[in-house]
């Protein structure tokens, strides 16, 4: 093996100790605990499991997805968390993750369009619990269903068969057609078209009403302050009020 040159023995004991020394003021030296540099550590991160990343990107609110059909009754209803807005215009496209393990799967595969309902934080439990139950429970059924187990009242949309979920504490609606499915088989995400949508004057985001958000572990997050940066936004302004 080479030999070090003393230079290098030196650099290396000195970034080995527990401690070092700097001169201050008045010729005085004071000791300055030394801070190894870990090889799972970057400056002020720390290692975190790339399977639970979801957890922190996972921002869109929760919504609930309608399907089937109100005139026949067919109507079904469900919580998602996984969802994103993939165009602006031109038309604009949402993507929402939904799988065959959904009951929904199916009639959103057959009849290609749905409603996306936005909740206030004051529905929270109740949506929660949709998202926790089945249209087989026994106890769904012996209310008639989900729309009645949640007291939720299913309104007529304008442009699609599914019901809009109606109630003072839904901030918006909006109807969906199915853009394109070539995702789906393998990832489970279905591109959405928006064709009609419906906001609650009174709980509009910001103004009163206030999302919630799935940290992915079971816990939410409220919307807070709002930060007006608009006039920094400036290559955007496209999509300002």
């Amino acid at each position: 093996m080479a030999r070090k040159r003393k230079g290098q023995v030196e650099h290396g004991e000195a970034s080995t100790s527990s401690s070092k020394q700097r001169k201050i003021s008045g010729g005085e030296k004071e000791e300055v605990p030394s801070q190894p540099q870990s090889s799972n550590v970057r400056d002020n991160f720390e290692p975190y499991p790339a399977s639970k990343v979801y957890r922190l990107i996972e921002p869109g609110p929760v919504l609930l997805v309608t399907t089937g059909s109100l005139a026949d009754s067919t109507h079904n209803v469900m919580t998602i968390g996984f969802h994103m807005v993939m165009q602006h215009e031109s038309p604009p496209l949402i993507g929402i993750s939904l799988g065959p393990w959904d009951a929904s799967f199916a009639t959103l595969k057959k009849q290609r369009e749905c409603v996306l309902a936005v909740p206030t934080v004051e529905m929270a439990s109740t949506v929660v619990d949709i998202g926790n139950c089945s249209a087989d429970d026994e106890d769904v059924q012996e209310a008639g269903g989900k729309w009645q187990r949640f007291g939720l009242a299913a309104l007529p949309a304008a442009k699609v068969k599914a019901p809009l979920v109606g109630g003072s504490d839904v901030i918006a609606n909006i109807e969906c057609v199915v853009e394109d499915t070539k995702m789906v088989s393998k990832y489970s995400m279905w591109v959405l078209k928006p064709v009609k949508a419906w906001i609650n004057p009174k709980k509009k985001p910001g103004e009163g009403g206030k999302m919630f958000h799935h940290r992915g572990d079971g816990t939410f997050v409220v919307d807070g302050e709002v930060l007006d940066l608009k006039d920094r936004m400036v290559k955007w302004q496209e999509f300002q009020d």
